[in-house]
């Protein structure tokens, strides 16, 4: 069955769609699926069949939202009392079968997921949450509120997130593990309970990190991971004996700032 055009738009005849939400030319609605009021649809993307998105969501263009995934719920949060809150996806994101991504609550007002992401099927995106861009979740992943998730992250399947949890930029987290703690950037990560194996080093020099970069957050990782010092200790050797590049700089302010305590 071909599907029927309106102002650039292709919505199924069994989709519903209401009048108070934007889809942007390109835009494409599945059968079955269902697209609340105040909800914004960037340009070129694909919404599949049996998609829910509720109200107060903002999907930016060309994403894939494929059978089943669901967006904009309201928080499962016994805090919550209907306030007004949002969901906000990047571009060029895809979000696979049966996902479901909750809006905010009143502590932040938002739920965010970055540009060029893939959340693969089943994933669970909680409250309150903050994923940066390229972040990768396999199947099954399940976030807890208020995690943050920065730039460039790959969580292997079947891992549970705990609350306000942060993991850093390129870290790499293998699959069944449990995080309960804040994992450190360019790491990798796996196990129940957590535990860390080194610079995720093909990462890096995938992604265009230089030998010399990767050799300094190497020397860093030693000093908290490969020594006798406490968190305190490996800070000020950091600061004495490492070069002041960004990548060093990121790697020992998540340190300086992790409320949670790091995952060792």
């Amino acid at each position: 069955m071909s599907l029927p055009s309106r102002r650039g738009v292709e919505i199924h005849p069994t989709a519903l769609v209401d009048p108070a939400a934007e889809l942007a030319e390109g835009v494409s609605v599945g059968p079955f699926s269902i697209i609340g009021p105040e909800a914004k649809i960037g340009p070129g993307t694909q919404i599949g069949p049996q998609v829910l998105i509720e109200a107060d969501v903002t999907i930016g263009a060309e994403c894939v939202l494929s059978k089943g995934a669901v967006l904009g719920t309201a928080p499962q949060d016994l805090k919550y009392k209907g306030e007004p809150t949002r969901l906000v996806v990047g571009d060029r994101t895809v979000i696979r079968e049966y996902a479901t991504l909750n809006r905010g609550t009143a502590a932040s007002g938002l739920t965010s997921v970055g540009s060029d992401c893939l959340l693969m099927s089943y994933v669970h995106v909680a409250h309150d949450c903050r994923l940066g861009d390229h972040v990768i979740l396999s199947n099954a992943v399940n976030l807890a509120g208020h995690v943050t998730i920065e730039d460039w992250v790959i969580v292997g399947g079947m891992t549970p997130v705990a609350q306000f949890v942060r993991i850093g930029q390129h870290a790499f987290v293998g699959g069944q593990s449990r995080i309960a703690k804040d994992v450190p950037p360019y790491v990798k990560a796996a196990g129940i309970p957590l535990q860390l194996y080194g610079l995720n080093s093909v990462g890096l020099q995938r992604r265009g990190f230089s030998e010399e970069v990767r050799r300094e957050l190497k020397r860093a990782y030693r000093l908290f991971f490969a020594s006798a010092h406490n968190t305190t200790q490996a800070l000020n050797r950091a600061r004495e004996e490492l070069r002041a590049i960004p990548e060093v700089e990121n790697f020992l302010a998540f340190f300086e700032n992790s409320q949670r305590g790091v995952s060792v």
